[in-house]
């Protein structure tokens, strides 16, 4: 009896071309590139995609546009036979150098990154009226995708823990959405700047009413989401005000714990393909983490100081909050004045620091209290 026919292969898909607001091809140069590589470049919300071809769906690399600060025009070297037309894209921590085959790239270009990014049509910019046709569809778009989207700076914090984040963090920004201390659908603004070396921390409430969130200022200001919201603080402040955008720290350099054959210590091992260097994700390269020291062998322990016949040799129990040992005697004399030791400063003056002094100045009152009572005893 004949087997039945097997079915056709079908061939997997390979993938799903991605859809870019704008794209062409676009030579790139890195803070630590030798020189300009031609890509395939797209860009889609506050992203622009670097791929291989025009027929790739996976990029290479991505540039965020969260940390935007400015667009410059880049004039070619003196003397150089460079045909191409340079600009430059600033962001917070890099800046990238592009060069384009004709002006109107370079105008295009710019225009789609300031229209996602600023979302109002550039007005300086040497564009044709189909260009900006072409923006004002894509601001429509950005700005529908971002009303369903939480900006980057919303944090759920508190009041406190909000003026702390700008306090520690100032070069991640100063500005930070969160939600609101009454306990509604509005959320709260806070802003943190330096006037005279000294901080300014203002916070303004936004309250929502229906689909919308108003602004709640001396003239109210009404916008279609939280995005918008943000918006008006930065263009309202000649972008004095920064959405805060927490780096995150990852590794770039895979390591291990390894055992060290000659005294058994676990050291950090770094793993490294033969014949190459580390390098990061940038293109730079990264330097190894050293490998941890053996520890030194401990003193030995001084000899336990034994009481005078006649007294008592109970010491007084260890104090718990401050992790530090008690007095081995009952028996010594407590300086005179303010006894309590140092508390350690922290950077601003921050809630943590009068905390701890706190902590600190309870446990050597609790300390001061025992030693009376013992005295009065022994009396």
């Amino acid at each position: 009896m004949a087997s039945a026919p097997s079915p056709p292969r079908v061939p997997k898909p390979k993938g799903i071309q991605p859809s870019h607001y704008y794209e062409s091809f676009l030579e790139k140069k890195g803070p630590c590139d030798q020189g300009y590589k031609k890509f395939w470049a797209g860009l889609q919300g506050l992203t622009i995609s670097f791929y291989n071809s025009n027929r790739d769906f996976q990029p290479l690399e991505k540039l965020d546009l969260r940390a935007f600060v400015k667009l410059t025009d880049e004039a070619p070297w003196a003397g150089s036979r460079d045909p191409g037309i340079h600009f430059s894209l600033v962001l917070r921590d890099q800046e990238i150098k592009f060069k384009v085959e004709s002006l109107e790239s370079r105008e295009m270009w710019k225009g789609f990154i300031l229209t996602v990014v600023e979302l109002r049509i550039p007005s300086k910019l040497t564009l044709l009226p189909g260009h900006l046709y072409m923006m004002a569809e894509v601001l429509a778009k950005e700005e529908a995708r971002r009303s369903r989207e939480t900006p980057s700076c919303f944090l759920k914090v508190s009041r406190l823990e909000a003026q702390l984040l700008l306090e520690r963090y100032p070069e991640c920004g100063n500005l930070l959405l969160r939600p609101s201390g009454d306990g509604k659908d509005g959320v709260s603004v806070t802003t943190r700047q330096t006037l005279n070396g000294a901080p300014v921390v203002r916070h303004y409430k936004v309250k929502r009413e229906g689909a919308k969130y108003v602004i709640d200022v001396e003239d109210p200001f009404s916008c279609s989401s939280l995005d918008a919201v943000v918006n008006y603080f930065v263009s309202h402040t000649k972008k004095a005000l920064v959405p805060f955008l927490l780096d995150e720290d990852y590794e770039k350099v895979l390591g291990y714990v390894d055992a060290d054959k000659e005294n058994g210590e676990n050291v950090w091992t770094v793993s490294s393909a033969p014949d190459s260097d580390p390098v990061s994700s940038s293109g730079c390269p990264v330097v190894p983490k050293p490998k941890k020291l053996a520890k030194a062998p401990a003193k030995p322990p001084k000899p336990p100081t034994l009481p005078k016949p006649g007294r008592d040799p109970s010491p007084l129990p260890p104090s718990s909050a401050s992790g530090q040992p008690g007095p081995t005697s009952a028996f010594f004399t407590v300086p005179k004045g303010n006894n309590r030791p140092p508390a350690r400063k922290l950077v601003g003056g921050s809630p943590q620091a009068a905390f701890l002094a706190t902590r600190l100045g309870d446990v050597t009152a609790e300390l001061q209290e025992r030693l009376q009572k013992r005295r009065a005893l022994e009396q």
